[in-house]
């Protein structure tokens, strides 16, 4: 199989044996039907529901002082009752389809059948017998893009072409006008979706009012797809040109149903796209996307077949990422922009409590920074929606998040269990990723004070209020969870007490955030500063695990999907093997008592285990981790799945598993949050040779690094700025030289056992080879 290449034999089965191609808004999903495909159609734009609506109530937040005298009891059954009242009322909205093209382009003929998805070109392909079908979404031209060729391809009269909607009163009409046949499909989305796991009468519910005279709408936005087919002069056969557009206006604007207007976008993308040749449209659509995708490099080749399947995981989720992640789209959800359902499991949302941060974990390292800048729009939008949810619901200054969030930038919590529910520590990790991308040398100027400084000062204002005395000097957040786990109290479960490690750890990465940011003599920073001087540290247990809260409680469910608790070793950078020595070896034993209790039975889960091996430096673990991600929890189209047995197919696809594995991958090979950059500290055993290339590091570096059995054969570092530059390797003699000769190196402390750190005087710009003596 060539190397970026996904080949499958049979057609999908279902979705999540299915090609996903886009261009970061504009995505399709294609099963490889025989003869004939079916494009299902989404906008990462098109959302139920409609702006949020200001709440006639005061709020609960008087009950807040009674809630922390209830923690600080320990009558956590008092407590759990208090945030029950504390949950609002309203759930998020749900990500919505558009429809399903259907391109008949050929009979029948199985014989031969493949389809390949080509992730280097970002292209799909299906075959049988001597008919082709090549489908693409370009960015350039922002149209789907498909053509069909070879003996057998059907003549234009004879092509079939439908659309087939999920939502009522959907408006299809077909026309031909010299030789290109036309399809227009116009529809409003639901007014409302309840989310799956929520029993409802009308789960569904749309709005059958007229448009205002301006032709927006509270709720249940418009929809239009624009579809042409015609013969294809550069390839002889059928080519099929597609767009859409969505009355989307803004989270806090009224959308739009005004159907003729949105026809005459989608067509204009399409009229465009129908002057320009295919083969130059895909040229266009292939240098676009490489300027993405050619940034980094994996080669595992040399290590066999296990190894290869790693590589390709790796390439897979890049190709995702710039597939659904563009400057100017929205965020990521949970399905990235890929959903056939009008009730999707989880509403496809933006579930903050850890899945749509894992969706931008490998964004900085693998090069991908400009397609991280739609989780910043998003986290600068719900710092400015949730100033209302802080004051509400917790009578606090600044601004909070809890655990679902969608379009329309909602941010309160949800009525339901609180161990989910009263989670408000949402923002703090949204705000965590300004500060990776600074740290990673790829902010634009501005990008500190204009975007960053704002968001951490508002999380810092709403930290600082949640903050009480422990009673023994200590500052600890109240209330506070573990996001969806829960402890044992007698017979009942509860979730909320004081304190619990995350929102700990989350608060101090916060405040130090700020604080690094801000004017130090601004009183806020003061403040701030003072704060982490109390703050206390997550509890390392009697057993010597670090603890989930704030002292040994009985855990519900010991291998609980989340590992929350663990966040200070990844994604935060707080806890490492030399620095704090201790608080590493408790996340070790708590890694070790969750998986013996069977964690990472979700995707996502495993690929959070894979991140925390890397740091660990436990290669068997990683090896595991990759063993388990691969043979267990992906589809047969290498999607990363949450096994679900109520949905039809047994399992769904949840994109952020293939981000987070593409993270974990990463780190096994190039490491940069200990102040060194590190190279190949947990190489699983099957991984004997390889190669990586241009990652990016902290400090705005890039590394490379290659290996054969295991050594280290040649690495190198390009300086992103002037100063001192530290790697950190594995034992051995190394020269160090640039384009100039031999450099002056010396050892350092801080590195682990059986490595070595050594350090020099970097200039920007300038690339430094390290190879062994």
């Amino acid at each position: 199989m060539p190397r970026y290449c996904l080949d499958l034999d049979t057609p999908a089965a279902g979705f999540i044996d299915s090609f996903l191609i886009g261009n970061g808004w504009l995505g399709a999903t294609l099963g490889g039907g025989v003869g004939t495909e079916r494009f299902a159609l989404n906008l990462d734009t098109v959302w139920s529901g409609g702006p949020l609506q200001p709440e006639a109530d005061e709020g609960p937040s008087r009950l807040i002082p009674e809630l922390r005298e209830a923690i600080r009891r320990r009558d956590y059954l008092r407590a759990d009752e208090l945030g029950r009242a504390l949950q609002g009322k309203a759930w998020t909205q749900s990500y919505q389809p558009l429809g399903a093209v259907e391109l008949t382009y050929a009979d029948a003929d199985a014989t031969g059948y493949a389809r390949r998805l080509d992730l280097a070109e970002a292209v799909a392909h299906t075959s049988c017998g001597a008919v082709g079908l090549q489908s693409f979404v370009s960015n350039p031209d922002a149209v789907l893009v498909a053509t069909a060729t070879g003996q057998g391809v059907l003549t234009l009269d004879r092509v079939g072409m439908a659309f087939v909607s999920p939502h009522p009163d959907t408006h299809i009409s077909l026309s031909e006008e010299h030789g290109i046949r036309w399809l227009v499909a116009t529809a409003r989305v639901a007014a409302h979706v309840v989310p799956n796991y929520v029993p409802s009468e009308e789960p569904i519910r749309y709005d059958a009012a007229a448009p205002a005279a301006d032709d927006t709408v509270a709720t249940g936005m418009g929809y239009a797809v624009v579809v042409a087919v015609e013969r294809d002069s550069d390839t002889g056969g059928l080519r099929l040109i597609a767009s859409a557009a969505s009355g989307y206006r803004g989270h806090d604007q009224r959308p739009s149903a005004d159907f003729a207007a949105l026809v005459v976008e989608a067509r204009a993308r399409v009229a465009a796209a129908l002057e320009i040749g295919t083969n130059e449209l895909r040229q266009r659509h292939r240098d676009d996307y490489r300027r993405f995708f050619d940034r980094v490099e994996l080669d595992l080749s040399a290590s066999g077949p296990v190894a290869e399947r790693a590589e390709l995981l790796f390439h897979f989720g890049r190709y995702l990422m710039i597939s659904s992640s563009r400057p100017g789209t929205e965020a990521s959800n949970l399905q990235g922009i890929w959903n056939v359902d009008v009730r999707p499991a989880w509403s496809s949302n933006y579930t903050i409590n850890i899945n749509t941060q894992m969706n931008y974990w490998p964004a900085e390292a693998t090069g991908l920074a400009d397609l991280h800048t739609p989780m910043f729009k998003l986290t600068r939008e719900l710092a400015e929606a949730g100033a209302v949810t802080a004051r509400r619901y917790y009578g606090a200054a600044g601004a909070t998040a809890h655990h679902n969030a969608d379009l329309w930038r909602f941010t309160a919590p949800v009525p339901g269990i609180p161990q989910w529910s009263n989670w408000p520590a949402g923002l703090y990790w949204m705000a965590a990723h300004l500060q990776h991308h600074i740290d990673h040398g790829g902010a634009a100027e501005g990008f500190a004070a204009e975007t960053a400084l704002p968001v951490f000062r508002t999380a810092t204002e709403f930290a600082l209020d949640m903050l009480v005395d422990d009673g023994a000097g200590g500052l600890v957040a109240s209330p506070s969870t573990s996001p969806e786990h829960s402890f044992v109290v007698g017979d009942a479960k509860v979730a909320i007490t004081a304190g619990t490690a995350m929102d700990q750890e989350l608060i101090r990465e916060t405040l130090e955030n700020f604080v690094g940011l801000a004017d130090p003599t601004d009183p806020l920073a003061v403040r701030a500063h003072a704060a982490l001087g109390r703050l206390r540290l997550p509890v390392i247990g009697a057993a010597g695990n670090l603890l989930e809260w704030d002292d040994d409680k009985t855990p519900h469910e010991l291998g609980h999907r989340h590992l929350s608790h663990l966040y200070g070793l990844y994604p935060g950078i707080r806890i490492t093997e030399t620095g704090t020595p201790e608080a590493f070896e408790a996340v070790r034993r708590a890694l070790a008592l969750r998986l013996d209790n069977g964690t990472g039975y979700t995707g996502w889960s495993q690929a959070w285990v894979l991140c925390l091996a890397a740091r660990l430096r436990d290669r068997d673990l990683a090896e595991r981790s990759i063993s388990g991600l691969l043979d267990h929890l992906t589809s047969r189209a290498l999607l990363v799945l949450h096994p679900h047995d109520g949905w039809p197919e047994g399992n769904v696809f949840q994109i952020d598993g293939n981000f987070g594995a593409v993270a974990g991958l990463t780190e096994l090979v190039v490491q940069s949050h200990e102040g060194a950059i590190s190279l190949m500290k947990t190489l699983p055993p099957s991984w004997t040779g390889g190669a990586i290339t241009n990652i990016r590091c902290r400090g705005g570096h890039q590394a490379s690094v290659s290996w054969q059995e295991g050594r280290l054969t040649l690495a190198a570092v390009l300086a992103g700025r002037d100063g001192e530059i530290v790697v950190d390797l594995p034992d051995g003699e190394v020269a160090v030289t640039d384009p100039s000769g031999p450099v002056a190196v010396r050892l350092v402390t801080g590195a682990a056992a059986g490595r070595r750190r050594l350090a020099w005087s970097g200039k920007v710009a300038t690339r430094y080879a390290i190879s062994p003596r």
